[in-house]
Formats: structure tokens, sequence, C-alpha cells
């Protein structure tokens, strides 16, 4: 017997099953596997070397950092570095390991699930974007340079008028 929505018994809450998720292969295996990788790629790749530059500026900063020390200065063996132009020493050493492990560490970190839905996300939404014209952009500019100028110009004369009213009268008016 099938009841039609007529004929439903009356208090009785009719519960609709939940849709099962939605099965998209297995999961990624391997250290190097990547999350859903033909997805949001130009979002993935900027976040990815903005990150990088920052670690890259933060491993330079401790380089600088280590070489203050004469034992981590010295070379080892004399080796340069022949296209790089740096000494192999310890602190050059330590900088580099952080550097990859700091590489690796993004890496892996842009394949979070979460993370890297966020970022496909973000460029779907980026992609649904109006982006204004070359003109729209370009008058609208105009307009902001105008209004700063003529903001400045004002905020110059009151200072300059409020500067002069006040030494006239703190000085009484003879300066």
């Amino acid at each position: 017997m099938t009841i039609t929505p007529e004929k439903k018994e009356p208090g009785k809450v009719e519960s609709t099953p939940l849709p099962a998720p939605l099965l998209e292969g297995p999961a990624p295996r391997g250290l190097f596997a990547s999350y859903k990788e033909d997805q949001g790629r130009h979002v993935r790749m900027a976040a990815f070397w903005s990150v990088v530059f920052f670690v890259g500026f933060g491993c330079r900063f401790l380089h600088g950092l280590m070489i203050r020390s004469p034992s981590l200065r010295a070379p080892i063996q004399k080796i340069r570095i022949p296209v790089v132009g740096v000494d192999l020493s310890p602190a050059f050493l330590v900088s580099a390991l952080v550097f990859c492990a700091g590489l690796f560490m993004v890496y892996r970190w842009q394949q979070r699930p979460k993370v890297a839905e966020l970022l496909i996300e973000t460029e779907a939404e980026l992609k649904r974007v109006s982006w204004p014209k070359g003109s729209e952009v370009w008058n609208a500019s105009i307009v902001v340079v105008l209004s700063v100028i003529i903001l400045g110009v004002l905020l110059a004369v009151a200072d300059i008028f409020l500067f002069r009213l006040m030494r006239y009268l703190i000085l009484g008016g003879g300066a």
C-alpha cells in the first residue's frame, strides 16, 4: 500500500532520505598526489607562489642571521656553488633545507581537501565576477585622483589657516 500526499496519516512526519555524497573516485594517494588537480589551477598557482615568496624571504632573513656566526659562515672545504655564487656553508645548507621543507609543506597544505575546495571555489567565484572595461577603470581612476588632489588642497588650506589663526591667538597678533 502506498500513501499518496492526499492520504497521509495526520501527525506523522515523513522523512526524506538524504542524498548520498557524490563519489569522486578514490582519494589521492602518494606523497605528491594532487587533490582535484584539474580544478582551480590559477588560484592554486597564485596562492602557492605567494606563500613561497614569503618562505623564501624568511629563509633569506634566516641566512642573514646565521652568517653572523663565524662557525656557520665558514665554507665547507672551500666549496663554492658556481651558478648561485654562494659559498657552501652550514648557514646556506640550513636555510636551503628550511626552504625546501617550506616548499613541501606549502604544497601539502594546498592539497588538503578543505584548502583545495576553498581555492577551487575562489576561482569559480572570480570567473562569475563582472570585471569593468578599460575605459571604466580609466574614468574611475581619474575621479579618484582628482578627488584626492582636491581634498589634499582643501586640507592644506585648512591647515595653513588654522596654523596662522593659532599663531595669531597664541602670540598676540604681532608676529
